[in-house]
């Protein structure tokens, strides 16, 4: 989860820091619709700004064996505090069933992901729509080296959505979010944190 604060919207809100990086990109502006285009693929409609590319669909840490130790130690330890002195047995049934998954999914690499952003439509991961008007807002997390932003959704209690972009396509992903959604400054809680700096 995130919590955001407001930002001025004033300004470009991307600044590349480097040369561009090699990418899959493909950036495109319809003036014609076309009943024959694939959505996710190419989305047609008069003065839409859409701009496409892929990502891995969450990052892929390089995780050795005293990562597994470290792991599995923290693992006994929750465990051990929680049938010493919380005696919560379901906590303890909670924390090896996360164990096993999340051993199981880091032994499978992330998949590339097809991405198409647009401004009237929203934002496609491969086929599936997210409309942008389910969205109140957006920010833009960069904490660990790679480019992401996160969508905040209007209904109180439906999750957010988080799209990694390689760097050479930012500038034109934040013009086109926003043109519709206003920019929060994202700030990452505990859980957040925790979880990215073991990298899970």
């Amino acid at each position: 989860m995130c919590y955001t604060v407001p930002m001025n919207q004033e300004g470009n809100y991307w600044q590349n820091s480097g040369e561009n990086n090699t990418s899959n990109v493909n950036q495109t502006t319809h003036n014609t619709a076309n009943d024959n285009q694939t959505e996710g693929n190419r989305i047609a409609a008069d003065n839409d700004q859409t701009i496409s590319w892929k990502a891995k669909e969450y990052l892929d840490f390089e995780k050795d064996t005293l990562w597994f130790v470290i792991f599995g130690i923290i693992a006994i330890i929750l465990i051990s505090l929680d049938l010493l002195f919380f005696k919560s047995y379901t906590f303890s049934i909670l924390v090896v069933v996360m164990a096993v998954a999340v051993v199981v999914l880091s032994k499978r690499p992330p998949k590339d992901i097809r991405y198409t952003l647009s401004d009237n439509y929203g934002l496609y991961i491969e086929n599936r729509l997210y409309p942008i008007s389910d969205f109140k807002a957006f920010g833009l997390i960069d904490d660990t080296g790679s480019h992401s932003f996160v969508l905040i959704p209007r209904k109180r209690f439906s999750p957010s959505v988080v799209v990694y972009f390689p760097e050479d396509v930012g500038e034109r992903v934040v013009d086109i979010l926003g043109s519709s959604l206003p920019m929060e400054k994202v700030q990452l809680d505990l859980v957040d944190k925790i979880v990215r700096r073991l990298h899970l």
